[in-house]
């Protein structure tokens, strides 16, 4: 098929990549002029396992070209995926702008029906905006016909988009035309040959499918570290609780780790979006405004910890970060807990000795002042951080980070305290090798259980 993509991002560039390797034809549009030159040189703007090999080989094929207007390529293509940014605005509601932007220059652009699909995640209602513009523009220039919109939002993890992608759980069409359906299920058939996982329905319910399912995830770990808190309190190790409740097929064991709290560009976004639809609506969602406000808390952990091992005197300490992103595998830092750690050392006077495997570049834009100033150091070996640290703080479990070697660890740094930000580290191991360890709803390998404050 001939396929435009619009937006040359995260989710857009991975589409029209994947979408490329079946032998598609696909055109990505871009408005920076940076980003497509990039893109045209074979560079991949995005950090993305795999992604970038996968760009060569296309656009060396001539399946994948790169351009910043619309016009040229939009005229030949049958499908068009609307893959632009839909950030919060000031309210917590996703900014749609980009996506009715992108209508209403397809509307004057498309010269033939067109299946136009919106692949941002966007609110309950977006798609049928877009119907609406591009019906408007199609009454203007007087044709018999229409253009079909269909919802069919992404379910990518960063780290893991390209798997995701070529092997999905799910696919969701959005849409109660059938031959876009048709169109659409003929489109997404080589990644589900195996079996069908295409699943079709009203628009309206596919936007809100992709709203629930990151919302529902998001649950799960903030439930699981409000539980960690109460472990704490009990004297309970959160680890036995994790595996125990895991075990149950109704459960699971996936979203279920303690931690320092979720981050990125989908959860906090879409919790925020979804709230706001609610409010619109008049209706109250008090799990989902818990959701948030104990995912907040819970970026905080880390220097909370911090102040429990070294009260309020943190001015002049220096503090060690192992992990910069919101998770492995990406260089996001949106929304990431590293942000709130660094703002909050930083605040409080203490220097700061960082590394991630990827997202130091972006930390380093984030925090040029304190890089001037030598506040903020980041650095291109893991142990390095370490020279003269008062405290180590896990936030991000990249898989290097899992054995470290706690020998050499304990004699680089000053003090041997580790902040377990993800409960990688066994409390006996770490011990062992003379470390102060805490972690979340773990109970330190030194101390025996905590007196209960009351009888339970």
């Amino acid at each position: 098929m001939q396929i435009t993509v619009v937006g040359c991002g995260y989710v857009g560039l991975v589409t029209a990549v994947c979408f490329a390797e079946m032998g598609n034809r696909v055109a990505c549009v871009d408005s920076s002029a940076e980003r497509i030159n990039a893109l045209q040189s074979g560079v991949s703007p995005i950090f993305e396992p795999g992604i970038e090999a996968l760009l060569q080989t296309n656009h060396g094929a001539g399946r994948l070209t790169f351009c910043r207007q619309l016009m040229p390529v939009v005229r030949h293509s049958e499908v068009v995926f609307i893959a632009v940014g839909t950030p919060s605005a000031d309210d917590g509601s996703a900014d749609v702008s980009q996506i009715l932007d992108v209508a209403a220059q397809l509307g004057t652009a498309l010269e033939a029906p067109t299946i136009v699909v919106c692949k941002s995640t966007a609110p309950v209602g977006t798609a049928c905006r877009v119907q609406a513009i591009l019906d408007q523009h199609c009454q203007r220039r007087g044709v018999s016909w229409r253009h079909r919109v269909v919802s069919n939002p992404e379910f990518l993890k960063e780290g893991a988009a390209i798997e995701d992608f070529m092997r999905p759980d799910r696919i969701i069409l959005g849409t109660e035309d059938a031959d876009a359906e048709r169109t659409m299920r003929q489109l997404y058939e080589p990644f589900v040959r195996n079996h069908d996982r295409i699943l079709c329905m009203p628009r309206r319910a596919a936007e809100m499918t992709k709203y629930a399912a990151n919302t529902f995830l998001a649950t799960k770990i903030s439930f699981i570290n409000e539980v960690a808190s109460l472990c704490e309190s009990l004297g309970v190790d959160i680890e036995a609780v994790r595996k125990g409740i895991g075990s149950d097929p109704r459960i699971g064991h996936h979203f279920i780790y303690a931690g320092c709290g979720y981050g990125g560009s989908c959860f906090p976004k879409d919790i925020r979006a979804m709230l706001h639809m609610a409010q619109e609506q008049e209706l109250a969602l008090p799990i989902l405004n818990a959701v948030e406000q104990r995912n907040q808390s819970q970026k905080g952990w880390p220097l909370r910890m911090l102040g429990k091992v070294f009260g309020d005197q943190l001015g002049g300490r220096t503090v060690a970060i192992w992990g910069l992103a919101f998770k492995p595998g990406t260089d996001d830092i949106r929304d990431a807990p590293s942000r709130v750690l660094i703002d909050g050392l930083l605040a409080a006077g203490a220097r700061v000795q960082a590394f991630d495997p990827v997202a130091n570049e972006n930390i380093g834009h984030a925090y040029p002042d304190a890089l001037d100033r030598g506040q903020l150091r980041l650095f291109s070996d893991p142990y390095a951080v370490l020279n003269d640290a008062d405290a180590l703080a896990l936030v991000t479990e990249w898989k290097q980070f899992r054995q470290p070697d706690f020998a050499l660890m304990a004699r680089l740094m000053r003090t041997p305290v580790i902040i377990d930000g993800r409960n990688q580290y066994d409390p006996a191991v770490a011990s062992a090798y003379g470390f102060k360890h805490l972690g979340v709803g773990r109970l330190p390998a030194e101390s025996p259980a905590p007196v209960l404050r009351k009888v339970v």
